[in-house]
């Protein structure tokens, strides 16, 4: 068979094919169609999406700042002129911060950022003495996906359950993060605190058992530190 004839062939084959293709087309146009318009859809909702959530999120990282800046707003020198920005005591900076902090909860409690804002927001309303607040707010924010956010959450939520007499409760929160420490709470800073309860609720062998294991897990780090002192005799 020659170049021509071969050629001819393969040109006969395409336009077969592409007749045949036309035809289904066109027998299916309205399926086609619907297929067509759901995919375009489709990436019209998914870049769509991503737009929003990235303006939502723009906008939530910075009301978290700004909250954030009025937490760590410097406090006035005693007998200083007022100054904006400037708080006269620690308690009024907490409780400007935490207005802010509750708004960002409410209004972005689905981004990472909300989840943060309700960390602080139970962290200031335990400062104000709010504790039915805080617990709540804590309990937010240790659901949070992030196990960082969610164990620094915990171990806050702990301290307030001894606070508010609820030691069995704080207990078990401790042994948590101890099984499932994170960067932001290591098992020895959740033993550490623990091992304080127990000293603090008469259980002295309990505690110093922790502040022994504490001691020899971390000898040279600043938990192990501060058990050593714990476990040092009295003077």
């Amino acid at each position: 068979m020659d170049t021509q004839t071969r050629h001819a062939l393969k040109q006969d084959s395409f336009a077969q094919a592409t007749a045949s293709s036309f035809s289904w087309i066109s027998g299916h146009r309205s399926g086609v169609l619907r297929w067509v318009i759901g995919v375009v859809a489709a990436v019209v909702l998914c870049v769509g999406g991503l737009v929003f959530w990235n303006m939502r999120s723009t906008a939530a990282d910075s009301a978290l700042g700004a909250a954030l800046d009025i937490y760590t707003a410097p406090l006035a020198t005693p007998g200083a002129p007022p100054e904006t920005g400037i708080y006269a005591t620690a308690s009024e900076r907490s409780k400007a911060a935490n207005q802010k902090f509750a708004a960002v909860a409410q209004q972005y409690g689905w981004l990472p950022e909300g989840a943060k804002a309700h960390y602080f927001a139970g962290i200031t309303d335990q400062e104000l003495g709010q504790t039915a607040s805080a617990e709540t707010e804590l309990k937010q924010a240790s659901g949070a996906w992030d196990r960082n956010l969610a164990n620094l959450a915990k171990l806050a939520l702990a301290g307030l359950y001894h606070q508010t007499a609820r030691d069995a409760q704080a207990i078990d929160l401790y042994n948590q993060l101890a099984a499932k420490p994170s960067e932001t709470v290591s098992a020895t800073v959740a033993q550490l605190d623990l091992a304080d309860l127990l000293a603090a609720s008469g259980k002295q062998d309990q505690a110093r058992a922790l502040w022994a294991k504490v001691k020899d897990a971390d000898k040279d780090g600043a938990a192990g530190q501060i058990a050593t002192q714990k476990l040092a005799p009295k003077q």
